[in-house]
């Protein structure tokens, strides 16, 4: 059998703390995922990134294997392990059912992870593995808060609805943790967790900036030049928006504390945008050639 560098597996340093290996098992297992990747080979990676992970967050299987790699084993070379491997070291391992997804190079080292409690005493409890997954949201929702409907694939060809809390004012890439909807645990451990990650959809009237929102409001040429007081939608329903006299496209106005809500809610940014109606009959364009008349000097380009 081959040889497995579990740090290239996950693309880490063998001096990596437990916080960098975790977060590049988190990337991995995010992008090989079977629920979400199709292409060939993706769930054989995320198989490997698994076992790898095992390994190296358990501090007595890692210091065995560290010891192993030290004497100059490498990656896809061919192995066995050295006589008497395991005995006398102080080396017990166990992790629980469900080893049928580790290799046998994992399985040499460490045993199999079921069929040999008698020799080995009982297993300990074992917490579950975390899983990962995204959900997505619409922008109402995110400034609502309320609750929202995600399937599951079970592991077993089935499908599991969890019905999901969403806090108000949740942000994009944010986490949501729902305790004991991982994996199950081991041994009579508890469940590992659910880690969603929430994805905000586009919205038609409004583009999130932070906790800031943004709406493009069209006004009138006269409503621009003359001043005026016009009804601007926001997520908590429409206010009225006093648009100061001789204002321009582009101009940004703010309303306090109407954006994303939280400890230190956002501001709603209305940016005018001047929309000039078409001349759609003799009396429209004459009254655009007096407008024209009027501010005959003026010349927009300069």
């Amino acid at each position: 059998m081959e040889f497995k560098d579990y740090y290239e597996t996950l693309g880490v340093k063998p001096e990596a703390s437990e916080a960098e290996i975790k977060t590049a098992y988190r990337k991995l297992a995010r992008k090989y995922h079977p629920d979400k990747n199709k292409e060939a080979g993706a769930e054989e990676k995320f198989k490997a990134a698994n076992e790898a992970q095992e390994v190296l967050l358990d501090a007595e299987k890692r210091r065995a294997y560290d010891q192993l790699r030290a004497g100059g084993y490498r990656g896809g070379e061919q192995f066995r392990p050295p006589p008497g491997w395991g005995q006398g070291q102080g080396q017990q391992f166990d992790f629980g059912e469900g080893g049928g997804d580790f290799s046998d190079f994992f399985e040499s080292l460490f045993g199999r992870a079921a069929g040999h409690g008698a020799q080995r005493g009982q297993p300990r409890a074992r917490r579950g593995q975390d899983v990962q997954a995204r959900v997505e949201i619409d922008l109402q929702t995110a400034f609502d808060g309320g609750r929202t409907r995600l399937s599951m694939h079970d592991g077993r060809g089935g499908e599991r609805v969890l019905e999901v809390k969403i806090p108000a004012g949740i942000a994009s890439g944010q986490v949501i943790r729902l305790a004991g909807q991982g994996h199950p645990g081991h041994g009579g451990g508890p469940n590992g967790d659910l880690l969603l990650e929430v994805g905000i959809r586009d919205d038609a009237r409004f583009k999130l900036d932070g906790h800031n929102v943004l709406h493009v409001l069209p006004i009138s040429p006269w409503e621009a030049a003359l001043g005026a007081t016009v009804p601007v939608p926001t997520l908590a329903g429409a206010v009225d928006l006093r648009i100061p006299p001789g204002s321009q496209s582009g101009r940004k106005l703010r309303l306090k504390g109407r954006g994303m809500p939280g400890a230190h809610p956002g501001d709603q940014l209305v940016e005018l945008s001047i929309r000039a109606p078409a001349a759609s009959s003799d009396e429209q364009r004459k009254a655009y050639e007096a407008l024209h008349a009027q501010f005959a000097d003026y010349d927009p380009r300069r």
